[in-house]
């Protein structure tokens, strides 16, 4: 981890523990969990990367985020030095999907939200194609996370850790947009449970 990384998980323990209490629902599932891995979830907040990242103790997440915020120099130098890897939406990114590769190959954990935006809805209803090929090429399994409740002052928030999505039959098909338009339908499908599985209260 990166001294600043390091220094700000303290603080996301106060966080999660007293202004916005988090409870997680099958954390477990990432404690025995070696990277590489690509670590997924729907995205409300800005808020949304500390509940993704702070389960994971001995590591550092390195998350995708828009180019935008490097606008920006204070707030460039604080999400460089988080090793932010900026994206630019909407369009093929080959500096993004390599410094992606990068991180899976070296051993790291990736961090993405797959509708590339904020959606206050919590259903995914559009996810970003690139999203789909970094976990097809990387050859690392994809952990779905889904952040249930909204963020206010003392409201309990849930974090249901999903499944690994089956990717090898995928992969044995080839890396190509077919694939990567199946995967995308099964992330979708994913979320689609884990919101329902949510709203019945099964954890």
């Amino acid at each position: 981890m990166s001294f600043l990384y390091s220094f700000l998980r303290p603080f996301a323990a106060c966080l999660q523990h007293t202004l916005i209490p988090t409870k997680y629902d099958h954390a477990e599932r990432l404690k025995g969990l070696e990277p590489p891995y690509i670590l997924i979830a729907n995205h409300q907040s800005l808020l949304d990367p500390v509940p993704v990242a702070y389960p994971v103790k001995k590591y550092e997440v390195s998350f995708l985020g828009k180019k935008e915020i490097n606008s920006n120099r204070l707030v460039k130098w604080f999400v460089t030095t988080l090793h932010m890897i900026p994206v630019d939406r909407g369009n093929t990114d080959m500096e993004a999907m390599r410094a992606c590769m990068k991180v899976l190959r070296g051993g790291g954990i990736l961090g993405i939200f797959p509708e590339g935006t904020r959606n206050r809805g919590g259903l995914m209803e559009h996810i970003e194609s690139g999203v789909s090929l970094i976990a097809l090429r990387g050859g690392a399994p994809l952990i779905p996370m889904y952040i249930e409740g909204k963020y206010a002052p003392f409201h309990r928030v849930r974090v249901h850790v999903g499944e690994p999505i089956p990717m090898d039959d995928l992969r044995a098909d080839g890396v190509n947009s077919d694939t990567a338009a199946r995967l995308n339908e099964r992330i979708t499908e994913t979320y689609r449970r884990l919101a329902e599985e949510a709203a019945k209260g099964i954890a």
